[in-house]
């Protein structure tokens, strides 16, 4: 499906993409604790409306 050289590619790129992503996280996280203070109740809220969606989903179909 793909030549040996693709697939070389494909992984030498993924690697390098990892280390850069881990590396511009790792730079920026202190100013992400400061400016995302208090984001993960958005996340919490959202989930928790996900799993009443489903919740009412399957109350009203059985």
């Amino acid at each position: 499906m793909f030549s040996n050289g693709q697939l070389v590619f494909a992984g030498i790129f993924l690697v390098c993409f990892i280390i850069a992503a881990i590396f511009v996280y790792k730079k920026d996280a202190a100013l992400h604790k400061r400016v995302y203070k208090g984001s993960y109740w958005v996340l919490v809220v959202f989930l928790s409306f996900i799993a009443a969606l489903f919740a009412i989903k399957f109350y009203l179909k059985g």
